[in-house]
């Protein structure tokens, strides 16, 4: 009975014991985290898509808190949230947050069954990455879309998908948040979040080849060659530049005129959400009267009568 008791006793004071020490360690190493990040975390959308570029929601919310601290949440973004979820936040560590444009995926590619021939019929894994891990591809551009849906798969809000008959990825514009997980899921590229542009029009284009003109119109129709006649046309607004033979559209600097357009002879350039163009007519000709101050007088005589 006393053997029984002994051993009761001495576990009973090893877990005081070990109580004691716990206790003191925590208080001891205790990390108090500042209240504020679960009020940010709490209004931010939980959609852990990484679109922030920090670790889920709650990293982007310790973020957030940590440069508060610093006096400013300038280049802090939650991009499914967007404008109205950053306010919120500002108005918990109040500060201030400037208005940011909506962005949305673009697809820089035109490269569809008609344009882009497929040569072969891959039957291995349908992964863009494993396509690209391999160096292969169904078509001769080594710059275009593989068309295996790798974005699909990437995107959470079922915002992007596969169209059957142009084997091309499609974004739907009202359920892209601009995350960003479909242009970091594509092995080539080929997906850009760009700016929406004013009233979602914007001038892209629809290509991503950097081979010369030669080899690229080879492969696809609608590719560009980087003829640079698009820059030209953009020399007063400097909105087009083109390197490695591939002519790009800086969204900020576009007045959307339109004249890279009509001037790109491939139609690698896309207006995106715009009006239709009205058709040109022909000016009737004008009538051609002869001018009397132009006319050259004659002097003619008269005739005199025999």
């Amino acid at each position: 009975m006393n053997v029984i008791l002994i051993a009761v006793c001495v576990l009973g004071l090893i877990g005081l014991a070990s109580a004691v020490i716990l206790f003191v360690v925590s208080h001891k190493f205790a990390v108090h985290e500042d209240p504020r990040i679960a009020q940010v975390g709490a209004v931010l959308p939980q959609a852990n898509c990484g679109g922030c570029g920090y670790p889920g929601c709650s990293g982007f919310a310790a973020a957030c808190v940590k440069a508060a601290n610093e006096g400013s949440l300038e280049g802090k973004l939650c991009p499914v949230g967007g404008q109205p979820v950053m306010e919120q936040v500002a108005g918990i560590l109040g500060m201030t947050v400037e208005a940011t444009a909506p962005k949305v995926a673009v697809v820089r590619c035109n490269g569809s069954c008609e344009n882009r021939p497929r040569l072969v019929k891959f039957d291995g894994v349908q992964s863009c990455k494993v396509q690209q891990m391999i160096g292969m591809g169904e078509t001769g551009c080594s710059y275009g879309c593989y068309g295996c849906g790798d974005c699909v798969a990437s995107c959470k809000f079922g915002a992007i998908h596969i169209n059957p008959v142009t084997l091309l990825p499609e974004v739907d514009e009202d359920k892209c948040t601009a995350c960003g997980a479909c242009a970091k899921a594509c092995p080539r590229q080929i997906i850009e979040v760009r700016l929406k542009g004013p009233k979602n029009r914007r001038m892209v284009v629809l290509c991503n080849n950097k081979d010369k003109g030669a080899i690229a119109n080879k492969w696809c129709k609608a590719s560009c060659i980087g003829c640079g006649k698009c820059q030209k046309v953009c020399e007063k607004f400097e909105a087009i530049t083109v390197t490695k033979n591939l002519a790009y559209i800086d969204a900020e600097k576009c007045k959307l005129c339109r004249k890279c357009e009509e001037a790109c002879p491939k139609g690698a350039i896309h207006a995106i959400n715009m009006p239709p163009r009205k058709p040109k007519t022909e000016e009737p000709a004008a009538q051609k009267t002869p001018s009397i101050q132009n006319t050259p007088t004659q002097n003619v005589e008269p005739s005199k009568a025999e």
